[in-house]
């Protein structure tokens, strides 16, 4: 049995078995990154969409994506590379780049605007040797590279990417611990921490989305936003609206009031909070 360092779970795995992300395997009596390379989303996208508003606005990014999350949640928006019976499908059906290779296409894009990598889609820190290994080339060639996570893994994993990470997007789910354990299949405590270390090394965003009867209390986001801000008040917090999909389409999309709401609520604590999918 071979021990998986990379999140909260630390999936003992016996050889060959892949732990419950789907992307790590025991090969060899060691855990390691079986999506290693494998790509199933690859798209140059205006870093906006990230989302990142307050990190080379009106620049675009190459936004490359695996397969395999360490989440559950019922509202996954990328549920087919994710998790689930699609997710395990989709190993056939990638494509292998290498970090060199990657980074080659990066760099051709330059010219029409593109600043570097975004590690997306998927959850790209089950699969933290690709993006360390590839984030470090393309620090070398003058490149910028951002991270989109659930934040959940150890802050271990984080320090051995952090020296080559400019930017991140964190989704902050909630701000209850029994909804990130029950609804989510997380760690809330493993998410406050991440994104406070992470704050200390590059440029931080949260995003929140914003799901009815889950975390759409006034009460929530205060505490919330009061927990941002011991960080940093200028840490930006995308408040962002829920549509239906996947497993959660027993409720209609987030009152668009609401949204705004609780983004008000937000500013009474933070400087810079934008509203999303409205």
């Amino acid at each position: 049995m071979s021990r998986c360092e990379v999140c909260f779970r630390h999936c003992e795995l016996k050889e060959g078995v892949t732990g419950f992300c789907g992307a790590r395997i025991c090969r060899d009596g060691k855990v390691v990154a079986d999506n290693y390379g494998y790509v199933t989303a690859l798209a140059l996208d205006l870093i906006e969409k990230k989302p990142l508003k307050r990190f080379f606005p009106g620049s675009r990014i190459l936004s490359v994506g695996s397969y395999g999350c360490n989440l559950r949640c019922p509202f996954c928006q990328n549920s087919e590379i994710s998790w689930g019976n699609e997710a395990a499908l989709y190993r056939e059906d990638a494509r292998f780049i290498d970090p060199e290779e990657l980074v080659n296409i990066a760099l051709r894009y330059q010219d029409i605007g593109n600043i570097g990598i975004a590690f997306t889609y998927n959850e790209p820190l089950v699969g933290f040797e690709f993006v360390r290994d590839t984030a470090k080339l393309s620090h070398e060639k003058g490149l910028k590279n951002v991270i989109v996570s659930n934040g959940t893994a150890e802050t271990d994993i984080l320090r051995q990417i952090a020296p080559y990470i400019d930017a991140m997007n964190i989704d902050l789910k909630c701000f209850d611990a029994d909804i990130y354990k029950n609804t989510l299949g997380g760690d809330f405590g493993m998410t406050k921490s991440f994104i406070e270390e992470a704050a200390k090394t590059s440029h931080v965003e949260l995003t929140t989305l914003i799901v009815p009867g889950i975390n759409d209390s006034e009460d929530m986001m205060r505490e919330e936003a009061e927990w941002i801000a011991s960080i940093s008040d200028e840490i930006p917090l995308h408040v962002s609206r829920f549509h239906p999909c996947f497993h959660m389409t027993d409720r209609g999309p987030t009152p668009v009031s609401t949204v705004y709401g609780l983004a008000e609520i937000a500013k009474e604590k933070l400087k810079y909070v934008y509203t999303g999918n409205c």
